[in-house]
């Protein structure tokens, strides 16, 4: 389908999908079937052999699913999507289509906890290599480039410790040596942020979170040029099967509409929750990419549209401390997804970053004080105040 909105917010509703292809439907129908029926037997070997465009099987591909990953791609500036069953089935797949064994990945400083264990599993059993970068300068990029790397990986915001990648200045580098950068866009969404209109190659995103925004559906995506997700999808996606279905791709694009509006009451609320926290005298700081004293504003300000839904604070106390501050909340949940309507909160060291050595996680920042907070849509006083009632605890 052409693209025809130049505006985000026009896109996200009406990008995709026309009503006038499938019987006048304003909502995008729900095509929950397995298979799909040919004409005669000469058809079915001419779509397979990739002679004639159609669907097969949903696991090739599905119009609900279809319409997401088009919408997708409108909003990332990108040639084609392509849906995942969850964010972590995105990410592998991009890695593993990007790699072979003995190759080289340099990635950034802090990763969520599961692409950590994923590029440490990749390097136990197939010896594909991996250092972590700063990358606060094209000097430390550069440092780390072997004649093996085949992959740049890069989260930003960084899961949970804020810190943010010039992705300008990252993608400048990598394409000196012709090697791919791909970006989790997670934390941001392509409302916020959109890194391939900075030079990246490849974005994936958790669509649990921020796309989806309602807490019911696990999914994932990625963007980027279309030669290169075709051929992710006719062989990892298809092989590995890790393939959305068709009632997530139809949640999604429902909770797509509502996006912009979505991550601006996020951003609302985390600023107003944020001057509130760093007051708080049980808070030794605050981590937030808005805030002007904080370290990367100046990329805050080159990248993403405003800071974020998001943010971390340390307590003064101890890893007990911190798990009874969490115990005395009673408007927030504890949970570890992010992007809900409601506002939730975890402790990243005992949670998330479980996985993580100690020593590791220590130098990405991940204190046993540190918690993360995804504020929500709710009225902004009162997640404050509990928040408060809860801190006050201590």
């Amino acid at each position: 389908m052409m693209k025809t909105h130049t505006r985000f917010e026009t896109s996200a509703i009406h990008d995709g999908y026309d009503p006038a292809d499938l019987l006048g439907s304003l909502a995008t129908p729900l095509f929950q079937t397995s298979t799909f029926t040919f004409e005669t037997a000469e058809q079915g070997e001419r779509r397979f052999a990739g002679e004639e465009n159609g669907y097969m099987y949903s696991r090739l591909g599905n119009p609900t699913v279809t319409v997401l990953e088009e919408k997708m791609a409108a909003l990332e500036k990108g040639e084609r999507g392509l849906a995942f069953a969850s964010g972590m089935a995105a990410v592998s797949a991009i890695l593993v289509a990007l790699t072979k064994a003995n190759d080289h990945i340099v990635c950034s400083s802090g990763l969520y906890g599961c692409t950590f264990g994923l590029i440490n599993m990749m390097q136990d059993k197939y010896n594909i290599d991996h250092d972590f970068s700063t990358m606060e300068t094209k000097a430390s990029v550069r440092a780390l480039i072997r004649p093996e790397t085949t992959c740049i990986y890069v989260e930003t915001p960084i899961n949970p410790t804020m810190k943010l990648i010039d992705l300008k200045m990252v993608a400048e580098v990598a394409h000196e040596h012709d090697i791919p950068v791909v970006v989790d866009n997670t934390f941001a969404s392509p409302y916020l942020q959109r890194p391939l209109e900075l030079g990246c190659d490849v974005v994936v995103h958790s669509a649990t979170k921020y796309i989806g925004g309602h807490g019911d559906v696990i999914a994932g995506v990625a963007v980027g040029k279309k030669d290169f997700l075709d051929e992710v999808q006719m062989t990892t996606l298809k092989d590995m099967g890790g393939i959305m279905s068709p009632l997530d791709a139809w949640l999604l694009i429902r909770g797509l509409k509502t996006l912009p509006l979505r991550v601006d009451r996020h951003c609302d609320n985390a600023e107003k929750v944020y001057d509130q926290l760093r007051k708080h005298p049980n808070v030794s700081r605050v981590l937030y990419p808005n805030d002007s004293n904080h370290p990367d504003y100046h990329i805050r300000q080159k990248q993403m549209k405003r800071g974020g839904g998001l943010l971390s604070f340390e307590i003064n106390g101890t890893k007990k401390d911190a798990q009874k501050m969490l115990n005395h909340l009673r408007l927030i949940k504890i949970a570890v997804s992010l992007g809900d309507a409601e506002t939730l909160i975890q402790h990243p060291a005992t949670m998330t970053h479980a996985v993580v050595p100690e020593a590791s996680r220590l130098e990405m920042g991940i204190t046993d004080q540190l918690i993360r907070l995804s504020v929500g849509l709710e009225e902004w006083e009162d997640i404050w105040q509990d928040l408060e009632q809860a801190l006050d605890q201590l």
